[in-house]
């Protein structure tokens, strides 16, 4: 089996386990439990579970490890981009070729939904059948890459950046607050839970850090060059909004040749590392060539 086809296998997996997570839709209190799941399933790349599985698999992790750190953190995204598409964050009004879930529901409903997707989120973790000395590691982990010191704090500098032309050394450390700390949680998670060396998982922060600036570089691009109905969400919105970006800091040609740099930075992290690090290129090969 190909690395992209255990992706994929991994990929319908990861939904089903997310399914069963959440509220049953016949449960009240109805609109949030149907808001907590119109955020989470029927689209989504799933890139970050994916991730914390195949850290794992290069250490021949038990995979019934994984079940709770690889939803924990898909939760956390979810949240995320729900709170993000909020009129008082990006406003916007399409996520996912569907309509954001506060246009879907209304405001209310759209930031109770993602304050409970948070919650559900530490709550599968504390609650997963992991060595209490994992369990803490991988808690300590998610809320450290969500918080200020990471996703929070990362969106709070975007906000404070609207309008403003900023640095590139400013536009990276916002973008490896905002989407890079969850990725590296996600591949270190995956890494403590197959029992990793310290040497492995500096080695494996090296290849995240790279890939989550790469997975936005990208956006960059796709951001100007593909439609909304190829991203499935809105095109064009950063410079309607006059944020900086890659492609507005260093040019097309430069946001590409930066974007190259990056993959050699995530291929250099894994040359350590055999076929068991497959999965992980796989999935550096699909954040830097997607178009979506």
């Amino acid at each position: 089996m190909t690395a992209e086809a255990g992706l994929a296998a991994l990929r319908e997996r990861i939904e089903n386990q997310l399914d069963a997570a959440l509220p049953a839709p016949v449960e009240g209190p109805h609109a949030l439990h149907a808001a907590m799941r119109y955020a989470v399933l029927g689209g989504g790349k799933r890139m970050r579970p994916l991730l914390v599985h195949a850290a794992a698999a290069v250490f021949a992790a038990d995979p019934q490890r994984l079940d709770a750190p690889a939803m924990a953190v898909e939760l956390i995204h979810a949240y995320s981009l729900v709170h993000d598409d909020l009129p008082a964050m990006d406003d916007d009004a399409l996520r996912r070729g569907k309509p954001t879930t506060h246009i879907a529901f209304d405001e209310a409903t759209a930031i109770l939904a993602g304050d409970a997707l948070q919650a559900r989120a530490f709550s599968l973790l504390a609650e997963a059948p992991l060595p209490a000395e994992l369990r803490v590691a991988c808690l300590q982990t998610l809320a450290q890459a969500s918080g200020a010191a990471g996703m929070c704090g990362g969106q709070a500098l975007d906000i404070d950046a609207t309008g403003q032309l900023q640095t590139l050394e400013a536009l990276t450390r916002m973008h490896a607050l905002k989407t890079g700390a969850l990725i590296r949680a996600a591949v270190r998670m995956g890494a403590l839970c197959g029992d990793a060396p310290a040497a492995d998982l500096q080695r494996l922060d090296r290849f995240a850090d790279a890939l989550g600036l790469a997975f936005q570089v990208r956006d960059d691009i796709l951001d100007v060059e593909a439609s909304s109905e190829q991203l499935g969400k809105t095109a064009g919105k950063d410079v309607a909004q006059d944020k900086s970006t890659f492609p507005a800091l260093l040019g097309m040609d430069g946001a590409k040749a930066h974007l190259q740099t990056l993959v050699q930075v995530m291929r250099e992290a894994l040359d350590h590392y055999g076929e068991e690090a497959e999965p992980l290129r796989a999935l550096g090969r699909l954040a830097v060539e997607r178009d979506h």
